[in-house]
């Protein structure tokens, strides 16, 4: 792992669009779209706000892995 990267238990629980954003190298507005068609890691809503459990992006990042051909 990178020096600037931090595994889940060394972050927040909670992560906010913003911070996904900047993990997973995507725009915000990629993260609501990918929300309101069903894709993406799953979200929680706290209050008015949204969070996704780091544990969750992680898992969900690991699904997404496909095989490269040589």
């Amino acid at each position: 792992m990178s020096t600037g990267q931090k595994t889940a238990n060394e972050r927040r629980p909670l992560a906010t669009p913003a911070e996904l954003s900047e993990y997973l190298g995507v725009p915000v507005a990629t993260l609501y779209q990918w929300r309101h068609r069903g894709l993406g890691p799953k979200a929680h809503k706290v209050g008015r706000h949204l969070r996704c459990r780091w544990a969750e992006v992680e898992a969900w990042v690991d699904q997404q892995a496909v095989g490269l051909v040589a």
